[in-house]
């Protein structure tokens, strides 16, 4: 049958399909409008299929914040062609808009929203999809609900943001900064006493495991020396072999180099001091959480190299930071 070019268009403007499909899915449609848009929707949905293995390490992450609530989305893409493309712009947008609208509990739930146009979130991403030919996906979705709440996306790429949630209304600028802080900072938790257990054990562990290493290679450095030997000469075996040729180590001194690395590890890490590996071990879970909790972490926005914590309290002593969402498409 023939497709009149006004109906192409006409099917063009309820989908945002592009020409070609439109015409192609009425072919297909003999003309029913109902079934050529969902021949377009089930396009979209082909496409998404064959990428569904394809990673979305582009796209855009957006917040909104209304009243006590605030949402953190991230539509994700595959190129940054597609990115910045206005039409997944206009999407990304109006899927924040409805997830602050609607609240969902979590990713699964906001794909079933309703958006302004009647399709559910998960069918306007699908039909996207079909549009673009790429793979789009819901990268992240997540909520606070505090008294107070700020925000940050970083704008040079809109690739990563955050949202902060406070105790009670604080300064704007102190409250975007800190939000700011974590955008950069990447910190893991709040506070110490927030950090997950797991998070705290696995940095213990590597504390000990490095300051054992450390305490063996003292004593196997302290013995090359005494013997007359070079331990920047011996530190590997390759180092070891490529010195003797240089004539750097006389054969045996490389032999005798061997056997002192050998025998004083083995005798170091079996009489380790295990009071002083836990104190050293206990010092660098310390250092982490100074550097890896929003609380301690130096506030980058301070002149007199004040903590996040500090700096929140010069301006209000009973203001407290409840918790924070982040996410970032850059992170590896």
């Amino acid at each position: 049958m023939e497709i009149k070019a006004i109906d192409v268009a006409k099917l063009r403007k309820m989908t945002g399909a592009g020409m070609m499909d439109c015409k192609k899915a009425l072919v297909e449609a003999e003309g029913d409008f109902a079934r050529a848009q969902e021949i377009i929707r089930e396009k979209g949905k082909l496409v998404a299929a064959k990428r569904a293995d394809r990673e979305t390490t582009e796209g855009a992450v957006l917040a909104r914040v209304e009243g006590g609530k605030a949402i953190l989305v991230c539509l994700g893409c595959e190129t940054d062609f597609v990115s910045q493309n206005a039409e997944f712009q206009a999407l990304a947008n109006a899927i924040a808009d409805t997830a602050i609208k609607c609240f969902p509990a979590d990713v699964e739930a906001l794909k079933g929203c309703k958006m302004a146009d009647g399709q559910t979130v998960e069918e306007a991403i699908s039909q996207q999809t079909g549009k673009s030919g790429e793979k789009h996906s819901l990268a992240c979705y997540a909520k606070l609900e505090a008294p107070f709440i700020a925000s940050y996306i970083h704008t040079i790429n809109g690739k990563l943001g955050a949202i902060v949630a406070f105790n009670k209304p604080v300064d704007a600028a102190l409250a975007k900064g800190i939000a700011m802080q974590v955008v950069s900072m990447n910190p893991v938790s709040v506070s110490a006493a927030d950090c997950p257990a797991e998070v705290v054990e696995k940095e213990r562990q590597v504390a000990i495991e490095k300051t054992k290493e450390e305490q063996i290679q003292k004593a196997v450095d302290a013995a090359l020396r005494k013997a007359g030997i070079n331990p920047a000469h011996c530190d590997s075996e390759d180092h070891i072999e490529s010195n003797t040729a240089k004539g750097w180590l006389t054969p045996e001194q490389a032999q005798q180099a061997r056997e002192i690395k050998t025998r004083v590890a083995a005798e170091k890490a079996a009489n380790l001091p295990e009071q002083m590996i836990q104190n050293i071990a206990n010092g660098r879970v310390q250092k982490f959480f100074k550097e890896s909790t929003l609380e301690e972490q130096e506030y980058q926005m301070s002149d007199n190299k004040a903590t996040v914590k500090e700096a929140l309290a010069a301006a209000d002593k009973e203001a407290k930071i409840l918790s924070f969402c982040r996410f970032s498409l850059t992170d590896e």
